[in-house]
């Protein structure tokens, strides 16, 4: 865990040892502030010296404090400049292994929970990387360096003031385990929160459409308890310790003055060296409340990284073989031979079973059945969004298993019932297929879309703003913009999948009209609950729980007066 840590401070060594050499500096600096104000105050020094030594002294120590004050400048603005490249590494590094991850993963995962790991976590991470080896470091240059000079000017009170420091060390460790549990504890918590705050934000209509405020407002207050319930007992762990170390450091005050009085009574010490011990007495309390303020902090982001380790753990279950090439030109013959398929462990029934289904290249092949039967599983096998148990899904000829991921789903267009689109403006979302594709071919994509009418209508056109998940737009309107994505980005394949199943009739038919459009010349796999988008397929195969039922084309799938039949009659499509 510490290694790998660590290997996020390697392409920033040079600013790492600019931080560390600071705080080195600094503590330096620290240290020799009360030693120098002794021997200047030392009565027989003081009485040798010339009123231009005293100057030069009180200069020397003006000097000291402004390197002090220049290294702490440099070692706090550098410091934080390395945590922050550190947090900006690891996000970037933790949200590039987040593309990469199947949908199994997301399938179970919260959003919230992700978020958390992205933002809160990420930024006390940064925090240990800033301050952890620069507070350890301090700390033990000041507690080291005072312990020299405090032996050098008189080692009968070293001894003294060393004696509590084991004791101190003691009650930081003893606490280590509970503060990391506590603060793990409050971390999960948190993302808890950040979980159900997104539910209820995204949900909001379905929650006030159903008058299910309170209940809503009565799931956070559970979440929410639970947090104040982790944190409660992370303070009273944290009280514990503070007030511990509080006492033996208050009463560390009280060895070095009645320790210090011993020793003046029995002409073992001078009152300029008490003083002086009584300044190194701030030099070493520093020291002990940075560590006591690293432990806590060690254990927050500890438990942090340790929550990042575990989503960069996961392995995609999705991979491109070894020898995996690139899907180059595409005529669109798709195959499924032999296909079996379950989401999860073995124990679980087969959401798809002994699939055998063929849609040439150029033609539009409907795929149906009710609620459940495993279509939208079936075509999410295409683009590789999850892999079957047994079987082969091949194009043109290549099982996909030997393409790459990128070539395969780069040649496959989309268009989901539920439509997503990005917080940001109609352009943007029709340009997210084809990034690099020129104004005139954005306009064709949304003119063959039939919705650029509608885009023009709006007064900053293609520039509008949709809001979050198209929230802007109507249903219709969202799924237009949809399919001009797909126009933008030309592919080979286009799968739909109950793209017109909620919608009003105006736009079921602006939208039917774009689908033909889009299918000219393509091979195309349609799931469909309505009769209007499957009696034109040219082969139409039907699901019932998971298996093949019948198959054929439109007209004679009626003839047959079987399943398919009596869908129909019972107006499913």
């Amino acid at each position: 865990m510490l290694r790998r840590f660590l290997a996020f401070y390697r392409p920033h060594r040079a600013l790492f040892t600019v931080d560390v050499v600071s705080a080195v500096l600094r503590s330096c600096f620290m240290v020799a502030i009360p030693f120098l104000v002794v021997k200047m105050l030392n009565k027989q020094e003081l009485s040798g010296m010339s009123i231009q030594e005293v100057w030069l002294r009180i200069g020397e120590l003006g000097i000291l404090i402004a390197l002090m004050a220049i290294s702490e400048f440099v070692n706090v603005k550098w410091g934080h400049y390395l945590g922050t490249k550190i947090e900006t590494a690891m996000r970037r590094d933790l949200f590039s292994h987040l593309q990469k991850l199947s949908f199994r993963y997301f399938d179970n995962t919260k959003t919230g929970h992700i978020m958390s790991r992205l933002s809160n976590d990420l930024f006390t991470i940064s925090e240990l990387a800033h301050h952890g080896p620069e507070d350890f470091l301090l700390s033990l240059c000041l507690v080291v360096g005072s312990m020299i000079f405090m032996f050098i000017m008189n080692w009968r009170m070293a001894l003294i003031v060393a004696i509590p420091l084991p004791l101190l060390v003691f009650w930081g460790s003893s606490f280590r385990l509970r503060l990391r549990r506590a603060f793990r504890e409050v971390r999960k918590r948190v993302a808890d929160i950040n979980s159900n705050v997104e539910n209820a934000v995204q949900g909001i209509r379905e929650v006030k459409s159903h008058a299910m405020e309170q209940a809503s407002i009565d799931r956070f207050g559970e979440v929410n308890t639970d947090f104040r319930n982790a944190k409660y007992r992370m303070y009273d762990t944290m009280a514990a310790f503070h007030s511990g170390l509080t006492f033996m450091m208050e009463f560390y005050a009280v060895i070095i003055i009645g320790g210090g009085m011993l020793l003046v009574y029995y002409h073992m010490l001078s009152l300029v060296e008490l003083i002086g011990f009584l300044m190194y007495r701030r030099f070493m309390f520093q020291p002990v409340r940075r560590l006591i303020a690293f432990t806590e902090q060690y254990q927050q982001g500890r438990a942090a990284f340790e929550r990042f380790v575990e989503i960069m753990d996961v392995e995609p279950e999705i991979q491109d073989a070894p020898d995996a090439v690139e899907l180059k030109s595409v005529t669109g013959d798709v195959r499924f031979e032999n296909l079996w398929f379950k989401y999860v462990d073995e124990s679980a029934g087969w959401v798809l079973e002994d699939i055998h289904l063929h849609a040439p290249a150029g033609k539009t092949i409907a795929i149906v059945g009710q609620s459940g039967a495993g279509k939208s599983t079936l075509v999410s096998l295409i683009p590789r969004f999850y892999e079957p148990q047994r079987g082969v899904v091949s194009i043109d000829g290549l099982n996909i298993h030997q393409c790459t991921r990128h070539s395969l789903r780069s040649r496959i267009g989309i268009v989901q019932q539920n439509v997503f689109l990005f917080d940001s403006t109609i352009r943007d979302n029709i340009m997210f297929a084809r990034p690099d594709a020129s104004e005139e071919d954005m306009i064709q994509a949304a003119r063959d879309a039939n919705i650029l009418e509608f885009i023009e209508s709006l007064e900053n056109g293609f520039d509008t703003l949709v809001g979050e998940h198209g929230v802007k737009l109507s249903g219709g309107q969202k799924q237009r913009v949809s399919i001009a994505r797909v126009f933008l980005k030309k592919p080979s394949i286009l799968i739909f999948d109950e793209a017109t199943s909620s919608l009003d009739s105006e736009s079921e038919e602006l939208i039917q009209d774009a689908m033909g459009r889009l299918c000219k010349n393509r091979t195309a796999l349609i799931i469909a609950h309505r009769l209007s988008t499957v009696k034109n397929a040219n082969y139409t195969y039907v699901l019932r729980d998971g298996r093949i039922v019948e198959q054929g084309s439109h007209e004679a799938l009626l003839a047959q007066n079987g399943y398919y039949a009596d869908l129909y009659q019972r107006h499913q499509f």
